[in-house]
């Protein structure tokens, strides 16, 4: 890849996370990148961030920061609200007001998540849960500001570092000689790596300011697979469906699913 077009300076918000991490060794051969840490800047304090942007003057805002505990938000709007929603409105502000570009990424839990079709940029939304209901209001801020932006929603994000459920299939593969995973949820696994990629590729051809959605379009994956790569071939995977009332109880589950993702 090129590195003759350069965006300057970079500022991205949750570079610690699976996405941040990726779009900071995408991003690195294309301006002055700076990745604050958790402990160095708190995504929700909305005073610190705005201090933050006011001192380092990006010319390009990634943020990867969100509110992830989808079941936890129920419990506590609130924080789900400032991370997902009053955050990429200030950033909206920001970027308006310095003439930077803004790059915000988003959810798949903005849609009802029912039908057999995957959902397109134009689908109606309707979240099921505060998680959705948070994502979709960062979205509409930011694309009803005046800042050239970029939303992107993906769906089942996962990669070599952090917590998601690729690795815990793995893991579990290797420990048990059975599975029960639900098997009426579908949707499109994508890497983390592949997200940082595609978002420099698209600032590098300088596409629309709007709301796209980012994930492969390899046939869509449901929970249940039998997991050869762990190195211990599961002799049974049992398929349950996400209703069922012994994966509701062990999840403890209190949001309702998407049962068709992008």
């Amino acid at each position: 890849m090129s590195t003759s077009h350069r965006f300057g300076r970079i500022l991205i918000l949750g570079g610690n996370g699976q996405v941040g991490f990726e779009l900071q060794r995408s991003f690195a051969p294309f301006g002055e990148v700076h990745a604050p840490r958790r402990s160095d800047v708190d995504a929700s304090d909305p005073d610190a961030v705005a201090a933050l942007i006011d001192t380092w003057q990006p010319q390009l805002i990634l943020n990867a920061a969100a509110w992830t505990a989808v079941d936890k938000a129920e419990e506590e709007r609130e924080g789900a609200m400032r991370l997902n929603a009053e955050l990429p409105s200030l950033l909206a502000q920001k970027a308006s007001a310095l003439g930077a570009t803004l790059v915000h990424y988003s959810s798949d839990y903005v849609y009802p998540g029912d039908g057999d079709q995957a959902w397109r940029e134009d689908s109606p939304t309707a979240p099921l849960s505060v998680y959705g209901e948070s994502k979709l209001a960062g979205d509409e801020a930011v694309l009803a500001s005046d800042c050239r932006h970029l939303v992107f929603r993906t769906s089942w994000v996962y990669a070599a570092r952090g917590n998601n459920f690729m690795k815990t299939m793995l893991k579990l593969g290797r420990e048990r000689d059975s599975l029960n995973i639900v098997n009426d949820q579908i949707g499109a696994p994508t890497p983390a790596r592949l997200i940082a990629q595609l978002t420099c590729e698209a600032l590098r051809q300088q596409i629309d300011s709007g709301l796209y959605h980012l994930a492969p379009q390899a046939p869509p994956a449901g929970m249940v697979s039998p997991n050869r790569s762990s190195g211990r071939p599961l002799s049974r995977v049992k398929p349950w469906r996400s209703t069922h009332r012994r994966w509701v109880a062990s999840r403890q589950q209190i949001t309702r699913r998407l049962r068709h993702a992008l």
